[in-house]
């Protein structure tokens, strides 16, 4: 194999899992039929141009001929259905235990799923407080190099359901973090709330639960929730978040040391 193919299997291996199989073997198709680039890049998501244009400029760059580069690319869309009909699904409780019935905890899942992370993550939750192996298992993820979204509520958006600090100083000193979320004045309804509770890594893991990011929901609640591994729903989760930011419907948000929201 030719240093030129190897990098240009490299950069259509990293962008699997951000475009899924059906779109790289649609990729693949559309190459090998001599579509012009410009139609190529036409998908249903915005992430998708950027994604296919690096995979069109590593093969022109490796000097890899459209027949090979569409053999790869078909080669990884069909492992990557085999990997996704992989899938397992498993309840995760916080709160107490019961002997019978053995079940993983929420904050064990949660902190496994963080230190698995090799490129992405995401967090979405309501209510969030500092929560010790929490911050230190992102802080790890943080020194890997894993791009970390946190996607919080705040307490405009709350209108007076949540007390105390802003959730987002639940992650300050963590530098590296991307913190977001929904403004007051995008949401149709005034009592719209940022309600949902998940955390997506690398687009194979997603865990949906009950449980805020705080010491009482992931340790002292009874919450419950599914962990999801394989299949379509983690890179669905993590597309759908991906199309929120870019869409305009979330917003960064800035969070100075002393705790004021910016």
């Amino acid at each position: 194999m030719s240093s030129g193919q190897s990098a240009f299997e490299h950069t259509a291996a990293e962008a699997l899992p951000r475009l899924g199989g059906t779109a790289l073997r649609a990729l693949a198709e559309h190459l090998r039929a001599g579509w012009p680039e410009q139609a190529i890049l036409t998908g249903p998501a915005r992430e998708f141009a950027e994604t296919a244009q690096s995979i069109l400029d590593a093969r022109r760059e490796s000097d890899v001929s459209v027949e090979e580069a569409a053999g790869v690319l078909k080669g990884l869309a069909v492992g990557y259905a085999r990997r996704a009909g992989e899938i397992g699904v498993e309840p995760v409780w916080s709160g107490p235990g019961s002997h019978p019935v053995p079940v993983r905890s929420t904050a064990r899942v949660l902190v496994e799923l963080i230190e698995k992370a090799d490129r992405e993550l995401f967090l979405m939750t309501y209510s969030a407080r500092p929560h010790r192996q929490l911050r230190q298992a992102l802080a790890d993820a943080l020194a890997r190099g894993v791009t970390v979204t946190v996607i919080v509520e705040t307490l405009q958006g709350a209108r007076g359901a949540l007390g105390g600090a802003e959730p987002a100083e639940a992650f300050t000193g963590l530098g590296g973090i991307e913190l977001w979320h929904w403004p007051a004045d995008r949401r149709v309804e005034r009592s719209s709330k940022m309600h949902a509770k998940i955390a997506v890594a690398d687009r194979s893991g997603l865990l949906v639960s009950s449980a805020n990011l705080t010491q009482s929901g992931v340790d002292r609640n009874i919450e419950a929730g599914l962990l999801v591994r394989g299949g379509t729903a983690p890179v669905r989760a993590a597309e759908h978040l991906v199309e929120l930011k870019t869409g305009g419907v979330l917003e960064r948000l800035s969070v100075d040391p002393r705790g004021a929201r910016g």
